[in-house]
């Protein structure tokens, strides 16, 4: 569900186990928490006393904490600095409290927990992964707490984070899928925050400094603005303990205001960025829907049929199976706070794209007119009601889904009803939905390739 600028990922975790030979059972953490039903998980939920939201499930069956403190302070928040929600978030473990960036990192060695973060469009995220063994547990949740209430922001740290990005930067030049996604957003999104590179881009990652750091994290990084998600082998009261742990230090703030609403496109757009590639990378989209959508369900399904279900789809059926144009060829829904991206894509060899985009476009406009087959329909939802248990059957599962519903303000019973709003969707709700809602004739198309090869003939 989180991207951009992963750090400490859990399988720092799982190495450190399986380098001891000890505890080997835990890379195994696949739990069967308090349930209230089927596919369900007894999520209870309130707000530390400077206003956090919390939500919390017990998971009693594995030793383990899982926690992710969200925060609405993803790039759409960088204003005239882009980068700057990215950079800042990059920066908060890079000296915090009385620890360096290197002390930090043998904190969490020493007693194998893992402490990482991300920033997307939407929100910054700071996950901890850790035993609950008392002192494990103690030390872990003090350096989290020292990261999100006491960042330093030593200057020595955001030059060095700034040469890494730059260089980062440069070779995102080098990729025809990095500059294909940039040109789609830049142009899908125009003068809207979520237009923007996360990481930024060269210009404005100079221009960032410590002083432009702290005053966005004195405004984004408060309590009012934060969400903590809480899956592990604690009971409520000690979840509530932990909870008023991790925000106390921070002021109450205010919720940062809502992000301005997406606006239809006017008409298709179509950029060509030539690019000495062996392929061409091609991404056609629009807006396409927010978390908590009315139409996110019947969306959701239909783009299993028509691009979100791999070999099975119709896209990689008419682009791969039946005229081998492309080994990687999808669609999907990104729902975000306002609307995510409603993409489509490929890769293809240089000489075909014009033939792939073509088989592409005509694929999405008879799903469009005619639909998904009774067949189509009945196999999507049998494929996502019988794998929806897989998917919150761990704890770093259940934390994410959390986060999320806690994040977007989402029902907590989403996770026991949605196997129902599932099998509820229509084929006549799918079509009204992609009819109402995706436009084929007004749409962002961005291919990036060695453009000037000859299209090979059909």
């Amino acid at each position: 569900m989180f991207s951009a600028n992963v750090k400490s990922p859990l399988t720092l975790l799982l190495a450190l186990i399986l380098a001891g030979g000890l505890f080997v059972w835990l890379t195994e953490d696949r739990i069967v928490p308090e349930k209230t039903s089927e596919h369900s998980v007894n999520i209870k939920s309130w707000q530390t006393q400077n206003g956090a939201r919390v939500v919390f499930v017990q998971a009693k069956e594995l030793p383990m904490l899982d926690v992710q403190v969200v925060f609405d302070a993803g790039s759409a928040r960088d204003g005239a600095l882009s980068g700057l929600a990215s950079f800042t978030h990059q920066l908060l473990d890079h000296g915090a409290g009385e620890w360096s960036t290197d002390q930090i990192a043998e904190r969490n060695d020493s007693i194998g927990a893992s402490i990482g973060g991300s920033a997307a469009r939407d929100m910054a995220v700071w996950s901890l992964r850790c035993l609950t063994d008392e002192p494990i547990q103690k030390k872990a949740l003090a350096t989290l707490q020292a990261i999100i209430q006491q960042p330093r922001f030593p200057e020595q740290e955001i030059e060095r984070e700034r040469k890494q990005l730059m260089i980062a930067l440069q070779n995102q030049q080098q990729s025809p899928g990095d500059i294909a996604d940039k040109l789609f957003y830049k142009n899908l999104y125009g003068k809207h925050p979520y237009a923007s590179p996360v990481i930024g881009d060269a210009d404005s990652i100079k221009k960032l400094n410590r002083d432009a750091m702290l005053q966005f994290y004195k405004q984004y990084y408060v309590a009012s603005n934060a969400v903590i998600a809480m899956v592990g082998a604690v009971d409520e009261t000690r979840a509530r303990e932990i909870a008023e742990q991790l925000t106390a230090g921070l002021p109450k703030g205010e919720k940062a205001p809502r992000v301005a609403a997406i606006a239809e496109l006017e008409k298709s757009v179509a950029v060509n960025e030539q690019h000495p590639s062996t392929q061409t990378h091609i991404m056609v989209g629009q807006p396409g829907m927010m978390r908590g959508d009315k139409d996110y369900f019947a969306l959701y399904v239909g783009n299993h049929i028509l691009g979100g279900s791999g070999f099975s789809s119709r896209i990689v059926e008419q682009v791969r199976e039946k005229r081998g144009l492309a080994y990687s060829s999808y669609s999907y829904f990104i729902p975000m706070r306002e609307r995510g991206p409603f993409l489509l894509g490929l890769q293809t060899k240089n000489g075909h794209a014009t033939e792939a985009m073509q088989v592409l476009r005509e694929t999405l406009d008879k799903f469009i007119k005619d639909g998904p087959t009774s067949d189509e329909l009945d196999h999507a939802v049998k494929n996502i009601t019988g794998g929806f248990p897989l998917s919150i059957d761990s704890n770093k599962d259940i934390v994410g889904y959390l986060a999320m519903l806690g994040f977007y303000d989402l029902p907590l019973d989403y996770l026991k009803t949605f196997t129902h709003k599932v099998r509820q969707v229509t084929r006549e709700q799918i079509m009204q939905a992609f009819r109402s809602r995706i436009h084929p004739d007004r749409m962002i198309t961005v291919m990036v390739g060695d453009l000037s090869k000859p299209q090979a003939a059909k």
